[in-house]
């Protein structure tokens, strides 16, 4: 009775080892990266903005702008100089990040945005369903010497 009573407690532990090592190796196997880097100039005064029962978060938009010579080859400096400007929206909930942005992140600003990707659905004001790309922004550094306190 003794020996049963050993070997079930034995096989018990046995299989809940076996699981532990298990879902650390597929959480190893499953680490993945969402990071950004914008670098580019702010077009709109922060807004700030709290959901029902959230925490505020500060909203802003950035630009970002790709050139490129359209010619025979890279290194002809013949050819039109073409430009693509990209629109990022931004989105701060750190607390304290939050609040600096809101404070001293202008329009025209020149900054650098660190964050991570996210993708989320919405309904608008006509009742269709829209898809929206953020940047959750964790690190800011301003590079403009335009940096003002807002009034």
């Amino acid at each position: 009775m003794l020996r049963t009573a050993s070997a079930q407690i034995f096989r018990r532990v046995t299989r809940s080892v076996t699981r532990s090592v298990t879902t650390d190796a597929s959480l190893i196997l499953e680490r993945s990266i969402n990071r950004v880097q914008l670098l580019g100039r702010v077009g709109q005064d922060p807004v700030m903005r709290q959901v029902e029962g959230r925490n505020p978060v500060t909203i802003f938009s950035m630009a970002t702008n790709e050139m490129w010579r359209s010619g025979d080859g890279e290194t002809s400096a013949t050819g039109d100089i073409s430009q693509k400007t990209t629109w990022h929206r931004v989105s701060v909930f750190k607390p304290g990040l939050r609040d600096v942005a809101y404070q001293y992140v202008k329009k025209g600003s020149r900054i650098l945005v660190e964050g991570k990707l996210d993708y989320g659905e919405y309904v608008d004001k006509n009742q269709v369903r829209r898809q929206a790309t953020t940047i959750i922004a964790d690190n800011i550094v301003f590079l403009s010497d335009n940096v003002r306190e807002r009034t």
